[in-house]
């Protein structure tokens, strides 16, 4: 055999330093926190607030997030199951939705800090590049886009509620050369393009484009819009309600606890109880060790096995099933004598596990 070089010798091993957990998870990208995160000495501890949009498959959330020692902490949010209570009860995860998020999250922070009356951003949206100015003594609220992992392509949905929070009136550094309808050859800026995005057209181009060529299809894929009378023309006007709804009363609404079920509800119980529960489940134990001795005698491996019915055990939840297992285990001492272990059941033939010759 040649010669082979050891590559990770136990020198690399000693040297060899653990990534932080969420990077071996593939959740952060520390090179891009760091920029996000990282503050100048001289601002005199001055949080620096990020705008952090993430996407699913059910909903998009917005928040507004600065970093302490100790983890994040949110001061804002807003998610995209909020927008039915304004009018938008499907196509919740589209560019419209996102640029609706974006625009309720930064409208609900400034009333938060009141600031909502010195900033209104965009009121009338044309999908044009806007930065808001300052007005008067106090200053927009700045805060920086965080994507998170999200590939940042024109056209991308993140960049959707960076412009609903833009225009909502949150000062966030940035161009147009990553929203819809720009020209990456031309460096042209399409507005109307954008607006359309804004606005859901997009959405309504498809559903008459699938309604003419494949009904059977549209049925399916839009029968959501179709349970709500919603239709590809109505898009635009129903949105447009959307914004005046959020900009009317963006306040957070919580949900009604009467409506929540708990799916595994386990009363609270006195001390006396849990003592008493307790001590039942030992009583059992030990009554089922009594029973497993009493059927089994000294050198009857060959004799059949007895099988007794374990007794009740209290408030069988799933903190029992350690112990139905080992009760179990007590109650069926032959099956364990007839059963070999692992290592050993290729060495002992088959015909002497019963006890026979």
């Amino acid at each position: 055999m040649g010669y082979v070089k050891v590559l990770k010798s136990s020198a690399y091993h000693k040297r060899f330093q653990v990534k932080f957990r969420r990077r071996r998870e593939g959740k952060t990208d520390y090179q891009a926190r760091r920029r996000l995160v990282v503050q100048d000495k001289n601002k005199y501890n001055s949080p620096r607030y990020r705008l952090v949009v993430r996407a699913s498959n059910k909903k998009i959330v917005c928040q507004i997030v600065h970093a302490k020692m100790i983890g994040d902490f949110t001061i804002c949010q807003a998610t995209s199951q909020e927008l039915p209570r304004y009018g938008c009860k499907v196509g919740l995860t589209n560019y419209a939705a996102c640029y609706a998020t974006g625009l309720l999250c930064a409208r609900r922070l400034l009333k938060k800090l009141d600031l909502d009356g010195d900033y209104e951003g965009q009121t009338e949206v044309d999908g044009e590049m806007y930065t808001v100015e300052q007005e008067g003594e106090k200053r927009p609220f700045t805060c920086l886009l965080d994507v998170g992992l999200v590939r940042t392509t024109t056209g991308a949905k993140v960049f959707g509620a960076l412009k609903g929070a833009a225009d909502g009136g949150l000062n966030i550094p940035h161009s147009e050369k990553r929203f819809p309808g720009y020209d990456r050859e031309g460096k042209d800026f399409d507005a109307e393009t954008h607006k359309k995005y804004i606005f859901a057209g997009h959405v309504t181009e498809y559903m008459e484009l699938l309604e003419e060529e494949d009904p059977d299809r549209y049925q399916v894929q839009f029968a959501k819009y179709i349970e709500e009378d919603i239709e590809g023309d109505g898009l635009e006007e129903m949105w447009t309600k959307v914004h005046e709804a959020i900009r009317e009363n963006p306040d957070h609404v919580p949900p009604d606890s009467a409506d929540y079920k708990n799916p595994n509800p386990q009363p609270k119980r006195t001390l006396e109880e849990r003592k008493a529960a307790v001590q039942a489940k030992k009583s059992a134990m030990k009554a089922a060790m009594e029973v497993a001795a009493a059927t089994l005698e000294p050198g009857s491996l060959a004799r059949p096995a007895v099988f007794v019915e374990s007794p009740p055990l209290a408030f069988g939840n799933r903190r029992d099933v350690g112990l139905r297992s080992a009760v179990a285990l007590h109650l069926h001492p032959l099956a364990r004598a007839r059963t070999p272990p692992p290592s050993s059941r290729l060495s002992i033939p088959p015909h002497t596990l019963a006890g026979g010759g």
